[in-house]
């Protein structure tokens, strides 16, 4: 019987050495596998290791030796298995947050630009006139959670358990989702606004067809546009990553923002403006915009759905982003109607900040929570580590658990990101706004109660959805990114609110 194992190597017990074998047990008849399990004369137990493949196709002793270069060899030694598995990077408090630091202070300071960018183009003919287009803002901009750290994060989930180690498989993995994030870009796009146009219709009752038509011009070109460049770049830094040894998890997610709301509010402004110059004069070029990337849909839908994970996707991944749009569009009803106020204009320079920070934070504790689930089976698969009902928050935040430990970190690097934000924004006297004690204890006390509010949303709703046979890859980031703008704009919007009831003019809330 020996002649039909395949011997894998040799293992020295007690001076003697005896092959161990894998080789699956249902391969065996039942005297075979009978004598196998028993032990020999000596006393020493021939051991038989059984491998299962997950839904992937990829064998979860394989997922985890994908990052085995990166861990320490000398733990692989025990063979005492409990019921949590290893997580895709044996990683320390300070491994995480020296990974996640430089990322997340590279997002802020993108947020931060963007800030200054919508602190300046509010004054524009367009923003005044066409009030509507900032209600375009936190839903555009909350494109990067719906689409592009989606992508990072379902990209680095597929990196970490080995669907990218081959040319071919990377190339397709590129080409699909490229395709994928293109056709959700142009219907969120178109989507958003008509929501803009709802929005700012009820509560004043006026429409305007050419406004309508004008809005939908800027958001689908700028959303297409904005999700090509990023998604671009979302591929190149998680191939790097990978290449450098660091997890993708720690990395993607924050560069996915870092130049995403700069670059999507840069393109909304300079487009729209474009776009209302010529709407008196050449009014038929709206329309062909708005013909021209709905025209480019066909074409992208072909392409995804030729992957056989962005297929799926494009048929089941729609409710998350269009749901989210909606969320992010109510927060950017709350902007509207206070930036438009004067007394609180100033408003506008910290909204991308706070909603930035928040939405960068939880993308990165939802994308670690993910990979540590997929290297455990599949979705819908019963776990003991996915619990059944609403964890707590002590659960959360002081457990023992890798995923516990970055909610940590990532709670305590908002208080000092935030200072280093404030005081940028204040030394390049942005938003005419004076930072006093009061208003940065308001504020501050704001952001740490978005972000605490989002980490525990996020480690609930990703198990949740696990459970649910739901991979949180595509489906929460969306959901957590647009909760992270309209708490943002609206804790936000009450802190200035309060200031100016108690009256603290110091601050100079207003222009």
């Amino acid at each position: 019987m020996s002649s039909k194992l395949e011997q894998k190597e040799a293992h020295q017990t007690n001076g003697v050495v005896l092959p161990i074998v894998a080789i699956p047990l249902d391969c065996l008849s039942s005297p075979d596998r009978q004598q196998l399990m028993e032990p020999d004369g000596e006393g020493v137990e021939v051991v038989v290791l059984e491998s299962r493949a997950n839904a992937k196709g990829v064998r979860e002793e394989d997922a985890l030796l994908e990052n085995g270069s990166q861990s320490n060899e000398s733990d692989d030694t025990s063979t005492d298995q409990g019921p949590e598995p290893a997580s895709p990077l044996k990683e320390t408090s300070f491994s995480i947050g020296l990974q996640v630091l430089f990322p997340f202070l590279l997002a802020g300071f993108g947020t931060v630009a963007a800030g200054m960018v919508l602190d300046i183009v509010q004054h524009w003919d367009v923003f005044k006139n066409v009030t509507e287009v900032f209600i375009l803002v936190p839903a555009l901009l909350g494109l990067k959670g719906n689409l592009e750290m989606t992508l990072a994060s379902r990209l680095s989930t597929a990196a970490n358990i080995g669907q990218m180690d081959t040319p071919k498989e990377l190339w397709k993995m590129i080409m699909g989702n490229m395709a994928l994030i293109q056709v959700q870009a142009t219907v969120v796009g178109f989507l958003a606004s008509i929501a803009a146009v709802i929005f700012g219709w009820i509560p004043d009752g006026h429409f305007s067809i050419g406004h309508a038509i004008l809005l939908c011009a800027s958001s689908v070109a700028t959303a297409f546009i904005a999700s090509l460049v990023l998604g671009m770049i979302m591929i190149g830094v998680i191939i790097g990553s990978r290449k450098m040894g660091i997890n993708p998890d720690n990395v993607a997610t924050p560069i996915a923002a870092s130049l995403g709301d700069l670059l999507t509010l840069a393109l909304l402004s300079g487009i729209s403006w474009g776009l209302y110059i010529e709407l008196e004069d050449k009014v038929y070029v709206n329309p062909l915009v708005c013909a021209f990337f709905v025209a480019l849909l066909p074409l992208w839908v072909v392409i995804a759905k030729r992957n056989p994970v962005t297929r799926e996707v494009l048929y089941s991944g729609w409710e998350p982003v269009i749901i989210a749009m909606a969320i992010s569009s109510v927060g950017g009803l709350i902007l509207d109607k206070t930036v438009s106020d004067p007394n609180f204009a100033g408003m506008a320079v910290f909204t991308p900040v706070i909603n930035g920070v928040g939405g960068n934070l939880v993308a990165v504790q939802a994308s670690r929570i993910s990979t540590y689930l997929h290297m455990s089976g599949v979705p819908g698969e019963s776990s003991e580590i996915a619990p059944r009902k609403c964890p707590s928050p002590c659960n959360t935040f002081f457990s023992s658990d890798v995923n516990s430990r970055s909610a940590r970190v990532l709670f305590l690097l908002v208080v000092p990101g935030h200072l280093v934000f404030l005081y940028t924004i204040s030394s390049m006297q942005g938003g005419h706004t004076t930072l006093t004690l009061i208003f940065i204890i308001f504020y501050m006390t704001a952001a740490l109660l978005q972000v605490l509010i989002l980490l525990y949303i996020a480690d609930w709703m990703v198990h949740w959805m696990w459970g649910r046979g739901m991979d949180p890859d595509n489906f929460s980031i969306p959901y957590l990114t647009a909760l992270g703008d309209l708490l943002g704009t609206g804790l936000l919007a009450l802190s200035f609110h309060i200031l100016w009831l108690i009256g603290d003019r110091d601050t100079d809330v207003g222009d």
